[in-house]
């Protein structure tokens, strides 16, 4: 859920957008390992303004179930306040709730709220994407924090695997497989837009995967053919993939497939964007 506000007697606007991680808490609660879960937040919801433009400026977080766990809860903002201090952004506050009976027990709720500026000449909205551009993708992690409810179903109810198990096809167990970080992509986007490159429109491809998310920055003259043999897929694609008999344009549907984020550029722009 994102809010733009611009004064337009003003150059700035200010954004603000909420998310949060998901059923990927559920693992980590599987796991009792929550200090990846907080930074699967912040990147989650910074990765959604950043691609507007906007530099990310403070967050604040929500943690709620049904008894609070001060250990848990201390692994969970940990994690929160060292992706914000990666990407220079200020954990300014949040809020904790214990509600009994509205939570199931030992389960949490996370959302997030990050607030962020960008000069109004500098959003970066795909309005001036054209026929003829790029599109660059960026790799992920692996799931990062969309998919959960399915990928939970297969490993642990149809493949009956438990989360400390190693999968030979994964190289790890099961339940790291599924808790390797969100990728934080600020200081990358950032740091291109600071060089001056031409970039017309970026998507974090999150819920939906790429066939969702890019077209919600392409211009209605426009559309984008992307060769998907183009980068390696994470193995636990393939796996989940396997373990549900799930066609391809399902698992594109559902998951990012190994890109977390693309760039719309010119032709003569995509040499200095992947260097």
């Amino acid at each position: 859920y994102e809010i733009y506000q611009c004064d337009w007697s003003s150059d700035v606007c200010s954004s603000d957008l909420i998310d949060g991680v998901g059923t990927k808490i559920i693992v980590a609660r599987k796991l009792k390992k929550f200090d990846t879960i907080g930074r699967d937040l912040v990147s989650a919801c910074v990765n959604d303004i950043i691609v507007h433009g906007a530099r990310p400026l403070t967050f604040l977080d929500y943690i709620a179930n049904d008894r609070l766990n001060p250990d848990i809860v201390e692994q969970i903002v940990g994690g929160m306040a060292e992706a914000c201090a990666a990407c220079g952004v200020s954990l300014v506050g949040g809020e904790t709730a214990e509600m009994p009976d509205t939570y199931l027990p030992g389960e949490h709720d996370l959302v997030g709220v990050v607030t962020g500026v960008v000069e109004k000449d500098r959003i970066v909205n795909g309005a001036r994407i054209r026929p003829g551009d790029v599109v660059v993708g960026v790799n992920s992690s692996g799931l990062h924090t969309n998919g959960f409810s399915l990928a939970r179903k297969l490993f642990f109810e149809i493949g009956k695997y438990e989360p400390d198990q190693i999968h030979p096809d994964l190289g790890m167990s099961v339940g790291e497989a599924l808790l390797i970080p969100h990728f934080n992509y600020a200081n990358l986007v950032l740091g291109a837009l600071k060089t001056g490159l031409p970039i017309k429109g970026m998507a974090h491809i999150t819920g939906g995967g790429l066939p969702e998310n890019l077209p919600r920055v392409l211009p209605a003259d426009c559309q984008a053919k992307i060769d998907s043999a183009a980068w390696p897929k994470p193995p636990v694609f393939k796996v989940i993939q396997q373990l549900g008999d799930i066609t391809d344009i399902e698992m594109y549907r559902t998951f990012n497939m190994g890109i977390g984020l693309v760039f719309v550029v010119p032709l003569t722009a995509v040499n200095r964007l992947q260097s």
